[in-house]
């Protein structure tokens, strides 16, 4: 069980990182690269793309009826964004597995990105 403070800190840290609509988490969810892209358990579907699926329920909820299990969630999505965010490929990462997985836990890193 977590505080209230340590749950205003991750809901903070979710809305940061996950800079995807759930519309557009969905759309992205249903394309072949989303499903190509992370590590599949015995050709099954990968961890971010199960990950994406529950951070569509997760951002369509009201703040008041998010469970234990989806502040773990959160805590979770925060901690492998911010970790692949510090892996970043050099050169254009725009139809790069890198962003592909990213995308896949609700974080385009190319919508910050002018231009």
């Amino acid at each position: 069980m977590t505080t209230e403070d340590e749950r205003r800190d991750i809901l903070d840290s979710f809305g940061d990182l996950v800079n995807m609509t759930p519309a557009r988490l969905e759309k992205w969810l249903a394309t072949e690269e989303s499903q190509a892209a992370g590590q599949h358990k015995d050709g099954g579907e990968s961890t971010g793309h199960a990950s994406g699926r529950a951070i569509v329920e997760i951002l369509r909820k009201k703040q008041s009826d998010l469970s234990d299990a989806d502040y773990q969630h959160m805590r979770k999505v925060n901690g492998y964004i911010r970790r692949h965010l510090a892996q970043r490929p050099p050169g254009d990462v725009h139809d790069s597995r890198w962003r592909h997985s990213l995308m896949n836990w609700g974080h385009d890193p190319t919508t910050d990105e002018s231009g």
